[in-house]
């Protein structure tokens, strides 16, 4: 790695995971609000926090997971490292100290965004005007992504911002696929009934893949369907496949291309959980829980990143257990 990379590789990875951690956030938060208008809507609130086990940061600030303070703890609490005001917060961060390198519209748009994510008010994320806030968080966040496409130069800096949108991008799909699946797991009578249809339906649109899921399904929506189109679907560039794929490509291109020594641990470690995403049928992966998958993904891209961080950013980390995939019965 050249000494400039190397003293701004971090920043750069660090950037594009923060941004995308705030979109998708954005996008649990506007899937849950939707669920929030049925009858177990109490229940859904605290499921997000479940979710991202945060039982314990949020009983420090709330008696209650009521949707006036979850919602105020993941948008608006700057004490509170996972909120999308703390993701804004350190993505502007990091993009200032790679101010040498970004161009002046990803400065501007970000210096912008997080100034305007730091006046939002309690009224503003209240439950009846939440929806509009979380839509100008996704744009926002879009926005980003698009400036930055359209201006960063394409050198080794490009590859790991590549990568640190992957490997965020995937762990929060199978965080949304199941905030659905397993914490608001709907009793057997409603299996198929209109709720569970709208839920799915919400789900997508959330991923942003609503439009993609009907070009492959016109007609009709199931469990089976959506799982292996947000999971597997090489396609769509929102599911875990597509975007571990992406980081494969991405760190063997860092090795090859440019020569960096880096990344085979974390490499090795990638196959094995491509392995299992190439070939694990959706019905297999449904009928031994889906949220014990989803819960093995998010534990193996976690290994992924550490061993990313120990690599090329220099810390300290043990080295991860092999992986072992969910046990398979029968």
């Amino acid at each position: 790695m050249t000494s400039l990379l190397s003293r701004y590789a971090e920043a750069i990875y660090w950037l594009a995971r923060y941004v995308e951690r705030a979109e998708n956030m954005a996008r649990v938060l506007d899937v849950n609000e939707t669920f929030s208008r049925d009858s177990q809507g109490a229940q859904n609130w605290a499921s997000i926090i479940a979710l991202y086990s945060d039982e314990e940061a949020f009983k420090e600030r709330h008696p209650e997971a009521t949707a006036e303070a979850v919602l105020s703890f993941y948008l608006l609490d700057d004490s509170h490292p996972g909120s999308i005001l703390s993701s804004v917060r350190a993505a502007r961060e990091n993009a200032r100290t790679l101010r040498p390198l970004i161009s002046t519209e990803m400065w501007v748009h970000l210096n912008t965004f997080f100034n305007r994510m730091r006046a939002l008010r309690p009224e503003d994320v209240a439950e009846e005007r939440v929806a509009r806030s979380l839509a100008w968080i996704k744009e926002s966040c879009q926005t980003h992504t698009g400036i930055t496409e359209g201006t960063f130069y394409r050198d080794e800096g490009w590859y790991f911002y590549e990568i640190g949108q992957a490997l965020e991008r995937a762990d929060q799909t199978t965080r949304l696929l199941d905030v659905k699946y397993h914490t608001l797991l709907p009793s057997i009578a409603d299996v198929g009934s209109p709720l569970d249809l709208s839920q799915w339906n919400a789900v997508l649109r959330s991923a942003a893949g609503y439009h993609a899921f009907r070009r492959i399904h016109p007609s009709g929506m199931t469990v089976r369907r959506v799982a292996d189109f947000l999971l597997f679907n090489l396609r769509f560039p929102r599911s875990v496949s597509a975007c571990a794929d992406e980081v494969n490509h991405r760190l063997t291109a860092l090795r090859s291309r440019y020569g960096l020594k880096g990344g085979g641990a974390a490499l090795e470690r990638l196959d094995e959980v491509r392995a299992v995403l190439d070939n694990e049928p959706v019905e297999r992966v449904l009928a031994q829980g889906l949220h014990e998958f989803l819960d093995w993904i998010q534990l193996q891209l976690l290994e992924v990143g550490a061993l990313i961080d120990r690599d090329f950013f220099g810390y300290q980390v043990a080295e991860p257990p092999a992986a072992t995939a969910p046990q398979r019965q029968g």
